[in-house]
């Protein structure tokens, strides 16, 4: 297995290997998780692997999950389909900085996404290491976050195009969940910033150490939260793939956010991805 660092911060690409042998081979996995807690985000070339392939390895970090409205293969539960042709509304949900599902009371460890169809260019998808994001943040910034939480919503976000009564009850199946705004990595014990396209608000916001008059809540507390969420958009901690057919990415969801970048239309982008279940932000 040989790895290559492909910025300073974030994305290794790795090559000489298989993620089907991977799926039942100890040691290789062992060395994959490794370098994913190093790097944050692997890409692999020439993976031409079947959709139960792709499910074996993946559940080799855990169970998968589904998703409550994006189509899974039905076939193989929790292999999400991701395809969109020339006649694909723009979506809203890809582009934009995003950590998975942070909707869920316990979102995604990670995902291992797979490329079927690509376009002749474009299509590209940028992730971001929000350990640095937060590492870099100014000292009065850090002392402020210490301590809040923060609303994440999958009504705001995938419900806003439904009719009122499918966005109900969407919201009534998977409530706002709380998140701490600095999360601990469960593996690592890096700080990272936990906030993205998906929050909403702090819960805690407003108290008398932080509101003195009405505008330091609206739009003050606002206004910090979209200066946090914005921190993924800084180059420097960024890491950017261009796709290929059978090329895979494997990402740690618990430090990073990605965003896939939306300038094909019109034509075709087929990817599967498939989420690995993950445990309740500290």
């Amino acid at each position: 297995m040989h790895i290559e660092k492909l910025t300073t911060h974030i994305g290794a690409q790795v090559s000489g290997i298989s993620l089907a042998e991977a799926a039942t081979n100890d040691d290789l996995f062992g060395d994959i998780r490794a370098a994913l807690l190093e790097h944050k985000v692997l890409f692999l070339r020439d993976q031409d692997i079947s959709r139960a392939e792709h499910v074996a390895f993946a559940e080799r970090f855990g169970s998968l999950e589904d998703h409550p409205v994006a189509g899974s293969d039905p076939e193989h539960p929790g292999l999400v389909r991701i395809y969109k042709d020339e006649n694909s509304p723009p979506d809203y949900y890809e582009n934009s900085w995003h950590c998975d599902a942070t909707w869920r009371v316990a979102p995604p460890m990670g995902c291992v996404l797979r490329c079927i169809t690509c376009p002749p260019v474009g299509g590209d998808t940028m992730w971001a290491n929000m350990a640095k994001a937060y590492a870099d943040l100014p000292e009065h910034i850090k002392h402020s976050i210490s301590g809040l939480r923060a609303r994440h919503s999958i009504e705001a976000t995938f419900g806003a195009r439904m009719a009122e009564d499918q966005r109900l009850a969407l919201k009534a199946q998977y409530p706002d969940a709380e998140h701490p705004v600095v999360r601990i990595h469960p593996e690592t014990g890096e700080k990272v910033l936990f906030v993205n396209g998906f929050t909403t608000h702090f819960t805690n916001f407003h108290t008398a150490e932080n509101v003195r008059y009405g505008q330091d809540y609206a739009p003050g507390g606002a206004m910090l939260l979209q200066y946090l969420i914005s921190r993924a958009s800084i180059p420097e901690y960024q890491v950017r793939w261009r796709w290929q057919p059978n090329s895979v990415a494997i990402w740690d969801n618990r430090s990073t956010q990605h965003y896939a970048v939306m300038d094909y239309a019109p034509t075709v982008r087929r990817m599967e991805r498939a989420g690995i279940i993950g445990d309740r932000p500290y």
